[in-house]
C-alpha cells in the first residue's frame, strides 16, 4: 500500500509517554551498578575467567596498532601497478595484511584483483 507524501504509514504511532523496554532495563541496571561491579570483581578474584576479562577490558582498553611510516620503493605508475607493488610487498612480508589493506584503500575503487 502506498502512502501520500507526508502521510505516515502508522498514523497513530507510538503513544507519547510510553517508556522503551531498553530504557527501563538501563534504569534497573544503573540503580544496581555498585552491587553488580562488586559481584563481578568478586567473581574475577575467585577465578571466573569471563569476569576477569570483563574487569581487565574496563581497566585497560585493547591496544590499537600504531601507524608508522611505510616506504615502498618506486611506488609509481598506474593504480594497478601501484596495487600490485603493495601486494608484492605484503607477499614478501615487508607489509602486514592490515597495512596493505590501508594502503590499497585509495587504490581500491580502481584496482581489481582476479583470483584464478
Amino acid at each position: 500500500m502506498k502512502y501520500k507524501k507526508g502521510q505516515s504509514g502508522n498514523p497513530k504511532g507510538r503513544p507519547k509517554g510510553i517508556v522503551d523496554r531498553r530504557s527501563l532495563f538501563r534504569k534497573h541496571i544503573e540503580s544496581n551498578t555498585e552491587n553488580l561491579v562488586k559481584k563481578v570483581v568478586a567473581m574475577a578474584l575467585e577465578g571466573d575467567v569471563r569476569a576477569m576479562k570483563l574487569c581487565l577490558e574496563r581497566i585497560s582498553p585493547p591496544m590499537k596498532p600504531r601507524d608508522e611510516p611505510i616506504q615502498i620503493e618506486d611506488l609509481k605508475g598506474t593504480l594497478t601497478e601501484q596495487g600490485q607493488k603493495i601486494l608484492s610487498s605484503m607477499g614478501k612480508s615487508q607489509l602486514t595484511p592490515s597495512e596493505a589493506a590501508v594502503m590499497l584503500g585509495p587504490v581500491n575503487t580502481n584496482f581489481v584483483i582476479i583470483l584464478g
